[in-house]
């Protein structure tokens, strides 16, 4: 035994699952004399790469975990009161440990089956209801990517509504209050020039609108802490037949009246302070919430309450054709992802504390900062505003003096470019000391004269009367009742134990790539070096994160053979936006602004034509082969078509269908000599790390899902970060940020081309904290290990499509009968021969103890099946039993033997409550319902709630908490 072997520690023995043993047994039952058979068979040799990739050894956990700790410490953690949307917060213990660092709620899939997923959904309808009574307006989604973000989907919203034909823009003008947090109007600019929108920044009090303009974004308080009182010029507005957007603070808003009172349209904001970590700027959840009138255009999801097939309350995505992928160029957004993990914390943040115990918070923040700011005023200190709620803004004489006292007091302040105003943000987090500390700074004082009392039973006067909230708010008792740590523990398991996730078993999603989230990737996470900088914090107090960024964008380089990368958009969908804009700008700064045709092959995935569409691109669909390979024929056509105006192509690799096209290099070599650009989907990279390369294949740019190939958790519908890598002519035109500290070297350019380009993320490099998972993920696994990873998850999925592929129709192998790394089931044979369709398929799975694989994508009537590298054969063969397994229930259906209207697929999943009751009127038994293989029996999972009624939902939409009262009525 060598050394190598003999290290138990050793990560990829614990990342990847089959033994040695395993794969030999594996590679029998596919037919291949060994893995490296298998790969040659599988990925077309013309496109493999010829060495290894240049990436450092591979570390053990305990080295991993060493290493870094000492690069954390290169974070200092200052008492931060920079504010700006980002505040210091209190996670309570009970929700840090029972969810933030609970695999149970962070290896959670996106709630499409919702029978397995009603505790996240109760959770999110939890915080849809919280965003709704405090902000004062009676439909929330379940929460967006960040603040910028959001506010940018207002202004889209409102554009789409008023302009209703895209080719005759009546209303092109979008007014933005200069008092807007600066990273907000950044990404707001970026977003709405692409598609014509003409951005107005201007003073609300001495604007008028006029009929050009379809809305405007006010923030409450203001950029500078101010509470100003809109509700003029939200009428002013409305007369103008103009729509109002409200950016906000959930906080304040438990003292201030609400936006809805105020008569805004919609109002959002983050709700990063409600118990969730800095994180040097994510991930967070976003908040939105709107008028009814938006019902049926508010962007992300919205969770609503509907029934089972037993008339028993169950949740479920409403509105799902809202989901904008399916929509593709008719959408109005791309956004396919919330914060689900994060919104989950902040409504238990709000469970937790109660209403009371957020207005015991935003009372003493509120407290905190009116004293501090009489005690600064008498002694001299002219104060910028009035009102506020927890940020005082000062003008000091000599603010290059202070700044260099503060930071060697280890205090950060705000400090307003080009002015001598500094802010002074408070949070949950500040003490009374802290303000004697804070007076020092600004006085001069030793201490010894500088003494007050915090005014705890005083009124609070910096709020006006005519702001001050009389409204009610989380009255529903789920906010009233969970307040000892017994009780919240209790009630977040009971919601745990309703949820299907990676603890359970796998959760076989192509495209979606779930894959193990190791714990030692993950514990870094809640380490306070890492957890408590802010995002706009100096760049010498955030070294660790600096290097951080530059060494995982080197390895992101390497691994996608490409010379620089943007760490900023944080989804999947926010990186093909971040792509097209790069190539967008390429073209314009060559003069070819003309350029705006975007091919997209019709298997794409449909939030490509929907990001060319935010793009200002045209789409032109090119055709599809009946091996599922793009018709080349017809792509050369197309691309000789629209050769004076093509802005290029996108594609996924392996394809959609999950093959390696042999056509690839042809492809974009047509596109390439017709002008275009390259964007490749990195949806499939897992099944090209280490084997071959978007460079290699001939691509200019592409996306990373990291919460895919790079082991990001999903967190139940979010987090995500899409970050993307591209060739170095591409490098000048990648995302910039206004509050750009510094990241000219891990981009590859220089820093002086960064600062004027628009962001695409509130935060420089999006939901930074969680880039520490990808970077355990390379570093634990090393150079060999993530081509290690590539060649099992090919591997797996070979093995269980030679295992199916005699009882079910495999749809798109290559010419040696392979996959890629996931595969296609056609289930629309059973739709003739047994009335089976494939969301039955998706139910019955369940009763087997199983997620289903991602359904009717790209196919309808079809499943996708993607097992991943870190499940084992004993897994797999598990859930290759329960699909055989079904398949004979359908042959018992087909044969006559079973009842095409009532068998066990049809009212499947079964729950404990139908098949413990005391009538059974099936004909089959209540085990064949329940325990239909052996393997179930030994460890049960049960549905909480029969199969949900989706058309009931939608005709009778409620996505909030229903009112106390109607609880007692049904009582």
């Amino acid at each position: 035994m060598s050394l190598f072997e003999a290290q138990a520690n050793e990560f990829h023995q614990r990342h990847i699952g089959p033994s040695h043993a395993e794969t030999i047994e594996m590679l029998r039952t596919i037919g291949a004399p060994s893995i490296d058979d298998l790969v040659d068979k599988t990925v077309p040799a013309g496109i493999r790469m010829q060495q290894g990739l240049d990436l450092p050894p591979a570390m053990s956990e305990h080295e991993y975990l060493q290493h870094v700790k000492e690069i954390s410490l290169k974070n200092q953690v200052f008492r931060t009161y920079i504010g700006q949307g980002y505040y210091d917060t209190i996670t309570p213990p009970v929700i840090g440990r029972n969810l933030f660092e609970n695999p149970a709620w962070y290896t959670q899939y996106t709630p499409y089956q919702a029978e397995i997923a009603q505790g996240r959904l109760e959770s999110l309808l939890n915080f849809q209801t919280m965003v709704s009574d405090l902000t004062g307006l009676p439909l929330a989604n379940a929460s967006l990517l960040d603040e910028g973000t959001a506010a940018a989907e207002a202004m889209s919203m409102f554009f789409n509504m008023l302009n209703k034909d895209i080719n005759s823009i009546t209303r092109p003008r979008f007014f933005v209050d200069e008092e807007t947090f600066p990273q907000t109007k950044d990404v707001v600019l970026t977003r709405a020039q692409p598609i014509g929108i003409e951005v107005v920044f201007g003073d609300y009090r001495n604007t008028e609108l006029d009929g050009s303009y379809f809305g405007a974004l006010i923030q409450y308080p203001n950029d500078k802490g101010s509470v100003e009182d809109y509700r003029a010029f939200i009428q002013q507005a409305h007369s103008a037949g103009a729509y109002v957007a409200m950016a906000t603070d959930l906080l304040a808003l438990t003292l201030l009246t609400s936006p809805g009172e105020l008569g805004a349209d919609c109002a959002l904001g983050s709700a990063q302070r409600f118990g969730v970590p800095l994180g040097f700027g994510g991930p967070h959840a976003a908040f939105f919430a709107a008028k009814d009138d938006f019902k049926r255009n508010i962007p992300g999801r919205i969770i609503g309450v509907s029934i089972d097939a037993q008339g028993n309350r169950a949740l479920r995505m409403a509105l799902q054709t809202r989901e904008q992928h399916i929509k593709r160029e008719k959408a109005t957004s791309n956004i396919c992802t919330a914060q689900a993990l994060l919104a989950n914390m902040a409504a238990m943040y709000a469970v937790f504390h109660g209403p009371d115990g957020l207005r015991n918070i935003a009372k003493r923040t509120a407290l905190l900062a009116q004293t501090l700011a009489n005690a600064l005023e008498e002694r001299g200190f002219e104060l910028l505003n009035q009102y506020f709620f927890d940020t005082v803004v000062l003008k000091v004489p000599d603010v290059a003096a202070l700044r260099e006292k503060a930071e060697a007091a280890g205090v950060n302040f705000r400090y307003f470019t080009g002015s001598n105003l500094v802010g002074i943000a408070l949070d949950e987090t500040t003490a009374p000391s802290d303000l004697l500390d804070l007076l020092r700074l600004f006085t001069g004082d030793d201490g010894a004269a500088v003494s007050f009392q915090v005014e705890h039973e005083g009124s609070i006067d910096i709020i006006p009367t005519s702001l001050t909230r009389t409204s009610e708010f989380l009255t529903h008792p789920v906010f009233n009742t969970h307040h000892s740590e017994t009780k919240m523990m209790r009630y977040m398991r009971s919601l745990e134990s309703k949820d299907y996730s990676l603890v359970h078993g796998m959760i076989p999603l192509g495209s979606c790539t779930m894959k193990l989230n190791a714990a030692a990737e993950m514990m870094p996470l809640s380490w306070a070096h890492w957890s408590k900088i802010h995002p706009f914090a100096p760049a010498r107090q955030a070294e660790g994160y600096g290097y951080l960024v530059r060494e995982l964008s080197r390895y992101l380089c390497e691994i996608t053979a490409f010379d620089a990368c943007s760490l900023q958009p944080n989804s999947g969908a926010q990186g093909e936006y971040a792509g097209l804009l790069t190539i967008k700008r390429f073209h314009e700064a060559n003069g070819e602004g003309h350029r705006n045709v975007m091919l997209i092959p019709i298997s794409a995935h449909g939030t490509n034509p929907a990001t060319a569409v935010m793009c200002g691109m045209q789409v032109v669909v090119v055709k599809a082969l009946e091996n599922g390979y793009i018709d080349v024929d017809d792509l050369k056509a197309k691309a000789a078509q629209h050769s004076a105006n093509l802005a290029g192509i996108m594609i996924t690799y392996p394809s959609t269908y999950g093959v390696y096209e042999e056509t690839v290099t042809e492809i974009t070599q047509i596109v390439h000599e017709n002008g275009g650009q390259v964007y490749m989907d990195g949806a499939n990279m897992n099944a090209q790390v280490g084997l071959t390369a978007p460079g290699l294949i001939g691509a200019d740019v592409c996306h990373l899902n990291l919460h895919k190939t790079f082991a990001i958790p999903h967190g139940g519908g979010g987090p995500g970060m899409g970050p993307i890598c591209v060739k170095a002519h591409l490098a000048p035109h990648l995302p910039g940020h206004v509050e750009s500290f510094g990241n000219g070297s891990a981009m590859g350019v220089d820093e002086g081309d960064f600062k004027g380009r628009g962001a695409v993320s509130a935060a420089e490099y999006g939901s930074a904290s969680i880039l520490l998972i990808s970077y355990g993920y390379i570093r634990m696994l090393g150079r060999e290990g993530v081509r290690k990873a590539t060649e099992y998850a090919i591997l797996n999925a070979n093995y269980m499509l030679a295992r199916l592929k005699g009882q079910f129709e495999i749809l798109y192998t290559n010419h040696s009968g392979q996959c890629a790394h996931e595969f296609i089931v056609d289930l629309r044979p059973f739709k003739k021969s047994a009335e089976v369709e494939a969301e039955d398929v998706a139910k019955r799975l369940i009763d087997y103890g199983f997620h289903a694989p991602t359904m009717s994508f790209p196919v309808p009537g079809t499943i996708m099946i993607e097992p991943t590298e870190s499940e084992d054969k004993a897994e797999l063969d598990r859930f290759c039993d329960a699909l055989l397994g079904i398949r004979s229930e359908i042959a018992l259906i087909e044969e006559g033997t079973a009842d095409k209207k009532d068998n066990v697929l049809k009212h499947a999943p079964h729950t404990q409550a139908m098949v413990c009751s005391d009538e059974w009127n099936r004909p089959y038994s209540r085990e064949v319902a329940a325990f239909p293989h052996p393997a179930v029996k030994a460890n049960k999972f049960w549905p909480s709630v029969a199969r949900v009624n989706n058309t009931y939902g939608d005709r009778n939409l409620v996505c909030v908490c229903l009112p106390t009262e109607m609880y007692a009525e049904q009582a």
